[in-house]
């Protein structure tokens, strides 16, 4: 269905199939993809059959339009089948609803699920062949001691300084790339978030930017966007592209939460050291992230909800977690976690 496996994916899709997803003979499979995505689906596939396990295939191009207004009934049927699901496939603007709908799916059943938006050959060439049972062992170090941290202050060359505190409500989540059924996880992994309480300052996104903005408007490196936050509330943001400026502005005003800070993020593949203008991939890089919008409040506990969700990236961070530094320029300092 997807084509010839090209044998440079080899690794990073066993690496999926056999570690992260750890599936097994005779298990069932959703294996979901696009046009676009083809290729790497084929590597999964070949993969799959390598461990023995049946996979139904579904691609989108057949069976629905897009941008997906709505997440096709094929494809929820194939998850409501499967043991585990996968999913490959770019982002377009308009269909982060369809995609809420599938994750929705997913958390309903408890299945294992690899949620795989905006990979590419390259993406499975790098962050998909981390060893993720060190990248494993960082993120839960970081989830035993988020817990006890009163707050945690974040600063870039780029411009970058502002403080986070949190609420002992809401749960740190760990998405290490080992999944099991009660988190799903994006693939490549690597990243532990929460909800904050608040976020206070500047942080300036010079590099990916979520949603449909990656694709639209690539890498922000020449072009950063300034965001003003206080309260974990969005008050203003600036860019010398003032297109950009006024679609996430409009964005973060889409509903009553789309301008609240939803989440706050560790990236903690130790294997990735630039960023390619991918989110799925740039996220998972060594640093902190945030994203405004919805909290993902299943997991993490928060009790409100967005119709929206977008991820700003920033470079070179600097983090110190109450007033001991954890990363310096971007890179773990792994003596602090006894790694």
């Amino acid at each position: 269905m997807f084509g010839a496996a090209s044998a440079d994916l080899e690794a990073g899709a066993r690496n999926a199939v056999e570690v992260c997803l750890a599936i097994q003979r005779d298990e069932r499979v959703a294996l979901i993809a696009d046009e676009a995505s083809r290729e790497v689906a084929a590597s999964i596939a070949a993969a799959l059959d390598e461990v023995g396990a049946p996979w139904e295939g579904v691609l989108i191009e057949r069976i629905a339009g897009r941008p997906l207004t709505a997440a096709p009934s094929a494809v929820l049927d194939a998850l409501e089948h499967a043991d585990a699901g996968i999913l490959c496939v770019q982002p377009q603007q308009g269909e982060l609803g369809a995609r809420m709908a599938i994750v929705s799916v997913v958390e309903r059943r408890g299945i294992r699920y690899a949620h795989m938006v905006g990979v590419t050959s390259q993406i499975m060439r790098q962050g998909m062949c981390a060893d993720y049972r060190l990248v494993d062992e960082l993120s839960q170090r970081l989830c035993e001691r988020m817990p006890r941290a009163e707050r945690l202050r974040v600063e870039t060359p780029g411009g970058t300084a502002l403080t986070a505190t949190f609420d002992p409500q809401y749960t740190w989540v760990k998405t290490s790339g080992l999944i099991n059924r009660r988190y799903w996880s994006n693939l490549p992994a690597g990243e532990v978030f929460t909800t904050p309480a608040s976020v206070d300052g500047i942080f300036v996104c010079n590099g990916t930017a979520g949603d449909y903005f990656g694709p639209k408007y690539g890498d922000l490196a020449a072009t950063p966007l300034t965001l003003e936050i206080a309260g974990g509330r969005l008050q203003a943001a600036h860019s010398a592209r003032t297109d950009l400026e006024q679609e996430f502005w409009d964005y973060c005003h889409t509903d009553e939460h789309s301008d609240r800070v939803g989440e706050l993020a560790f990236g903690t593949n130790i294997a990735l050291d630039d960023m390619i203008g991918v989110l799925l991939q740039d996220e998972k890089i060594p640093g902190v992230h945030l994203a405004f919008g919805d909290p993902y409040g299943s997991q993490t506990g928060a009790p409100w909800k967005s119709r929206t969700h977008i991820d700003v990236l920033t470079r070179a961070c600097n983090v110190w977690i109450d007033d001991e530094q954890v990363i310096g320029n971007g890179r773990y300092l792994m003596d602090r976690f006894g790694l």
